[in-house]
């Protein structure tokens, strides 16, 4: 086991820092690209018909946003987006520089989900609040977010597994992460140990970032 091993070994001390690059990209990310997609998401659903808010007009412009930067593949957003990365951070690589493409690309995401999320929940929930007098903002914090807690922690946690693969992508862009540890270390170099332990590394992140989700959800059940 330990031959099979014998590169990963060789560079164990590189797993760690690359880790901890993998979950600083995905932390920050998380916090503005949730703080965006919510607020769209929120916007989505109380303009769209029969909404608390509604607005044909602005429902289907943004709508149609969100569609059309959920369209374009990430490895393109690194791209297009470069000058205002430079521009925002100073620089165009590393693994700061990669959370602006990285929010580009998740928060058009959670905000569909968001969406979903609301949707879902009874009408007459709703129409009970607006019938009692509440105010839009009152139905969206008492009745949306209250009512829709559990699904938005499954789709923010749904989200950040999303980021977590997103994040492979960044070593194109020069971040130090598991991914570029996986392809330019383990998979250009013909070491293949190199890219199963990276491969194991993200899937323990996934776990743990689906493990908080699961015991939070059975917390707001009881």
């Amino acid at each position: 086991m330990s031959e099979f091993f014998k590169n990963a070994i060789a560079i164990k001390g590189d797993f760690l820092p690359a880790t901890l690059e993998t979950i600083y990209m995905v932390f920050f990310t998380s916090i503005f690209a949730g703080i965006v997609g919510l607020a769209l998401g929120i916007v989505l659903v109380t303009t769209k018909e029969g909404g608390i808010l509604e607005n044909k007009v602005l429902n289907s412009i943004l709508d149609k946003f969100i569609n059309l930067l959920r369209a374009v593949p990430f490895i393109i957003i690194l791209a297009v987006v470069a000058p205002l990365t430079s521009a925002i951070v100073g620089t165009r690589i590393g693994a700061t520089a990669a959370i602006v493409p990285l929010f580009f690309g998740a928060f058009p995401f959670y905000a569909k989900q968001v969406e979903s999320a609301l949707s879902s929940i009874d009408k007459g929930l709703i129409e009970a609040a607006v019938s009692m007098g509440d105010s839009p903002f009152n139905v969206i914090t008492r009745v949306y977010l209250r009512e829709g807690l559990q699904n938005l922690v499954r789709v923010s946690a749904l989200t950040m597994i999303s980021l977590i693969g997103l994040s492979a992508m960044a070593g194109a862009i020069g971040a130090q992460d598991l991914g570029k540890l996986a392809i330019a270390t383990g998979y250009n170099r013909f070491q293949d140990d190199v890219v199963i332990v990276s491969m194991v590394l993200i899937l323990i992140l996934v776990y743990f970032v689906q493990g908080i989700s699961n015991l939070a959800i059975k917390k707001l059940e009881r």
